[in-house]
């Protein structure tokens, strides 16, 4: 009776998703639809699972945004919070920012495209956008702080500056890929030096 049915389970092939694979095929529908078009329904149905079985693991849709925000944006976060972007010459900080904002763009990828298409229409997406600023703004200082120290052209507005070397690293998440000849590393080398030289 039970080798019947521990051949039942195998049969329907329901998988076993933890919320991590929950997170992952979500972020993966929320890119493909968009937030407002994926239904916990959509993803019951990608996952072969009922949505009482996701709402085992997260309590909502909102949920699963913010989880997927925080994924990108802890990310980020980090790379302002460690001691290379926090000690020595501006110059070797920014460097070491933008090479991580490029690491953390590779290694999350879908979570990072996801963060860069909410528009605020939740207090989800206000969150993640006011946390998404700050960062800006601490980059913006970076840059600022290069260009009073002489090692950045002085004639460009350091907020301005650094939405343009953002933009550049932003626009990765719509040609990038992982498995492609170009690594993290490589991607970050030819930024700085269109940057910074």
């Amino acid at each position: 009776m039970t080798e019947t049915l521990r051949s039942d389970a195998l049969r329907r092939g329901r998988p076993g998703y933890d919320q991590r694979g929950i997170l992952e095929v979500a972020v993966a529908a929320f890119n493909e639809h968009g937030y407002d078009a994926t239904s916990i329904g959509m993803l019951a149905d990608r996952l072969g699972l009922s949505k009482s079985a996701i709402y085992h693991h997260v309590s909502s849709k909102d949920e699963l945004l913010a989880l997927a925000l925080d994924e990108a944006l802890d990310g980020l976060e980090g790379v302002l919070r460690a001691p290379e972007a926090t000690t020595g010459p501006a110059a070797d900080r920014l460097a070491y920012v933008l090479r991580g904002a490029v690491r953390v763009l590779a290694d999350r990828l879908p979570y990072v495209t996801l963060l860069l298409r909410v528009r605020g229409n939740t207090e989800v997406e206000r969150a993640a956008l006011a946390r998404r600023r700050a960062f800006d703004h601490a980059v913006a200082e970076l840059v600022a702080e290069a260009r009073a120290e002489g090692s950045l052209r002085t004639d460009a507005d350091p907020a301005v500056v650094a939405r343009l070397l953002f933009g550049m690293i932003n626009s990765l998440t719509e040609w990038y890929t992982p498995s492609g000849p170009l690594t993290p590393d490589d991607l970050a080398d030819t930024i700085l030096a269109l940057a910074l030289r």
